[in-house]
């Protein structure tokens, strides 16, 4: 067990970027590169398939995506 400046946040995340062009945005990160759309509340991955929509408040709604 190491020391972290910041125990709450997973060390994975530390690297994870998106770049937005319109609606085309990609997401690159320790586990490769992704590409989704993205247009309103509604967003779209390919690599993992998934919809998400942003609800009002706070959460959101997630399809399951590819199994």
């Amino acid at each position: 067990m190491g020391f972290r400046l910041l125990p709450h946040v997973h060390p994975r995340h530390h690297l994870r970027r998106t770049f937005r062009l319109g609606p085309l945005r990609l997401h690159a990160g320790p586990d490769g590169v992704s590409w989704g759309l993205g247009a309103g509340r509604w967003s779209w991955n390919a690599k993992s398939r998934r919809h998400t929509v942003d609800t009002p408040g706070p959460g959101y709604w997630q399809s399951r995506g590819r199994r």
